[in-house]
């Protein structure tokens, strides 16, 4: 029970409160660590328009944080108002606010700074004799040397409120935070150089990789993102460059196989801020369903430009989220850019690539052998036939035409002009044949095919490729499976409704008013899908019709599945996504299976459409589709050159 007190407080007067206090409150909001002190005065850095931008730190951030740049500098004038609150020089009107085009814009983050850290200002303009040094506490003004530019010191973060001083954590923890913090602005400003330093020692530095008018954008951002991230992330990601209506999308997707277990290497840019948007997210993690495995993270370095107008970022008092005036097309500017982007198979750049040196074998054949005979290459093996479509008939066996019939570079006799010179008699007289003619050259000599040609299958589940690089390995099954599921996917493209079944009995399941609001709302979208849900009673919904190729599944978690979707997302986008996830489904059931035994052309017809085929590097799952081994590779297994 719950008792009154006694005697009630007496009411307090309402009153305003004073600007330190006002200040104060205002840094809880804007300084939350160091690290928010150092995102602020970089902020402020740039927008000041300097090429090198030095920061000093003391425990962490905690005793000391100094950033020193070269930018234009601050009047000695102008020194006193820069420390006051909702002073700036970004924006003068509304306009201005609505179409801010700085990475910072609000005037208050030096007050806030100010009242809760004992804090200096030293600034000197190129046409100034000399810097002036303020003291935010003493209000003391004195000129001293320093070169054009600013430097702003802040000490004791947090002296005057010791509860939130309890709140921090080590000096390495918040020190990591700290190198976070100028690596996010590192990562957009490739033409401004970065250097940290922690008690008196360099701890990271990354130089200026491009000079306005000198060279391209492009490859300075390439060039920064390998130093600050290293150059394993450019190695194994793909670059983004994408326009869509008045938004262009650029930067670097990572690879399937790159991603992580955690999303820590997921850097958006928006007009240059670094940005954590729960759209810009969603539609880079949508690009990513069907090539992802498990609940891997993407790696991804995005910049996203669009018309200041068209995106508030005066929403959040760090700056740090954005509000996009449509959403929509953003997203769909982001998911097509990185999807265009992983569409390309990693075959394609390999094909491109020089193939590794090879040692030089010419002595060996400068002298004069005498002619051996040679035993003729075996012949494709003549496995037992089985029912069913052979791996080569995909246009029978989907009812449509594939790239084997669609292109003539891909049928068998051109893609083997030497088939018809390796067929042997019958395997029992194999061996007994010598051939005095020299071997037929390799078709790798005429055309040099990224996943080069097939030599074996092993245990029924691999295919063995030589290429111009070594050995490739292939999952026949996984590679098949996402063949298939691209052409169904192009398939669907075409608008047709998904085929349904009609349940003998309707499956009926106890509703929520959100989900039988969904139903109703969304009736047409769910027929789309090949799904029949319509109110059975007011709390009740019957699962009337399913889909074909999931009907002997749970309809009424399926239903629940999709309805989920469709209150939570984007009709369009809830179509597509369950969509694809139902031709993923048909995909891995009318794939080639595991032991399905192969004869040589099936397997180079097969090598043939995953280098032609979009993301085939990856099945419907997630999984590798092939590998790659080196020559150096494999001469380190075996110690060779050792």
């Amino acid at each position: 029970m719950t008792q009154t007190p006694a005697n009630p407080p007496a009411r307090r007067p309402i009153r305003d409160l004073p600007d330190e206090l006002i200040s104060q409150i205002a840094a809880g909001e804007v300084v939350e660590r160091p690290a928010s002190v150092v995102r602020e005065l970089v902020d402020n850095a740039l927008d000041s328009g300097a090429s090198q931008i030095t920061v000093r730190l003391l425990a962490g951030g905690v005793r000391l944080i100094a950033v020193e740049d070269d930018g234009c500098g601050i009047p000695q004038a102008e020194l006193p108002v820069a420390l006051r609150r909702h002073a700036t020089s970004k924006i003068t009107n509304l306009h201005d606010l609505e179409t801010v085009a700085t990475m910072g814009f609000r005037g208050e983050a030096l007050a806030a700074i100010a009242s809760v850290s004992e804090t200096a200002l030293l600034s000197r303009p190129a046409d100034q004799p000399h810097a002036y040094l303020l003291d935010a506490r003493s209000g003391e003004l004195r000129p001293v040397a320093r070169s054009s530019g600013t430097t702003v010191e802040v000490k004791e973060l947090f002296f005057s409120t010791p509860a939130r001083r309890k709140f921090l954590k080590t000096d390495a923890t918040e020190l990591a935070h700290c190198v976070e913090a100028v690596r996010r602005h590192a990562l957009a400003r490739p033409d401004v150089g970065f250097a940290i330093w922690h008690e008196g020692k360099l701890v990271e530095q990354w130089r200026a990789t491009f000079l306005p008018g000198q060279g391209d954008v492009q490859d300075a951002l390439a060039r920064r993102l390998a130093d600050v991230l290293g150059e394993d992330f450019v190695a194994q990601s793909l670059p983004v460059q994408h326009t869509e209506g008045a938004i262009t999308v650029t930067g670097r997707a990572g690879l399937p196989d790159a991603a992580r277990s955690r999303a820590d290497q997921q850097y958006c840019y928006v007009n240059g801020r670094f940005v954590r948007d729960k759209v810009v997210t969603h539609a880079a993690r949508s690009a990513y369903e069907d090539v992802l495995h498990g609940q891997r993270q993407p790696v991804y370095a995005l910049y996203i430009e669009i018309d200041p107008a068209r995106v508030d970022v005066n929403v959040h008092p760090t700056k740090i989220e954005v509000r996009f005036r449509d959403s929509r097309e953003v997203h769909q500017a982001v998911r097509h850019a990185v999807e265009n982007a992983l569409a390309v198979p990693r075959a394609t750049a390999l094909a491109a690539a020089e193939p590794p040196a090879q040692p030089s074998t010419a002595p060996f054949l400068e002298q004069k052998v005498p002619a051996t005979p040679m035993l003729q290459a075996q012949a494709a093996m003549k496995f037992d036939e089985r029912p069913g479509h052979r791996v080569s008939d995909l246009g029978a066996l989907w009812g449509m035409p594939g790239p084997a019939s669609a292109s003539p570079a891909l049928e068998p006799a051109h893609w083997m002009p030497a088939a018809a010179a390796l067929a042997t008699p019958e395997p029992a007289e194999a061996s007994a044949v010598v051939s005095e003619t020299p071997l037929p050259s390799a078709p790798a000599a005429e055309q040099p095919w990224p996943l080069g040609r097939a030599l074996a299958q092993l245990h029924g589940v691999y295919i063995l490729a030589e290429n111009a690089h070594g050995m490739v390995l292939v999952d026949m099954h996984a590679a098949h499976e996402r063949i298939v599921y691209e052409r169904l996917k192009a398939q669907a493209d075409t608008g047709q409704h998904i085929a349904s079944q009609p349940l003998l009995i309707p499956a009926t399941f106890a509703a929520t008013p959100e989900e039988v609001a969904t139903a109703e709302a969304h009736a047409d979208t769910l027929l789309h899908l090949g799904l029949e849900v319509s109110p059975f009673s007011p709390r009740t919904l019957a699962v009337r019709a399913v889909p074909t190729q999931l009907a002997h599944g749970n309809a009424v978690e399926l239903a629940r599945s999709v309805l989920a979707d469709l209150a939570a997302h984007d009709a369009s986008t809830v179509v597509q996504r369950a969509k694809n996830e139902i031709l993923a489904t048909m995909a891995c059931h009318g794939a080639v299976r595991a032991h399905r035994k192969l004869t040589l052309d099936e397997m180079n017809a097969l090598l043939r459409q995953m280098e032609v085929t979009e993301r085939s590097d990856q099945c419907n799952h997630g999984r590798p589709t092939w590998r790659q081994l080196t020559m150096k590779e494999l001469d380190g297994l075996f110690l060779r050159g050792r």
